[in-house]
């Protein structure tokens, strides 16, 4: 049976991966809190887009590749190189509030 550190740290890279398959940069010194907090602010960000009818695989860009999102709105934020975690769930609960708040035109 693994001990609890083993399952924090198995946690912690799907955590992870799960991020960077959504294409969050990650420093790689996040705590695991700050990790389950990013990702509950992206999953957030993801039901406001899917509550909106936004489409998430075509409005976010694959990684390394520049596309034209079908509504900016729909994007979510990318981290900034040396970005705190803290501020970039605060750019991230904007952009969440921003969708629930947007209105097609």
């Amino acid at each position: 049976m693994p001990d609890d550190q083993t399952e924090v740290k198995r946690a912690m890279e799907q955590t992870r991966a799960r991020l960077e398959a959504l294409s969050v940069r990650l420093e790689g010194n996040e705590s695991p809190e700050e990790l389950v907090s990013i990702l509950e602010a992206v999953e957030l960000f993801e039901e406001a887009v899917a509550a909106k009818g936004g489409d998430l695989m075509v409005d976010e860009s694959v990684r390394g590749k520049v596309v034209e999102p079908d509504d900016p709105h729909f994007v979510l934020p990318k981290r900034r190189p040396h970005e705190t975690v803290e501020r970039y769930l605060d750019r991230v609960a904007i952009a969440t509030h921003r969708v629930r708040a947007h209105h097609e035109i």
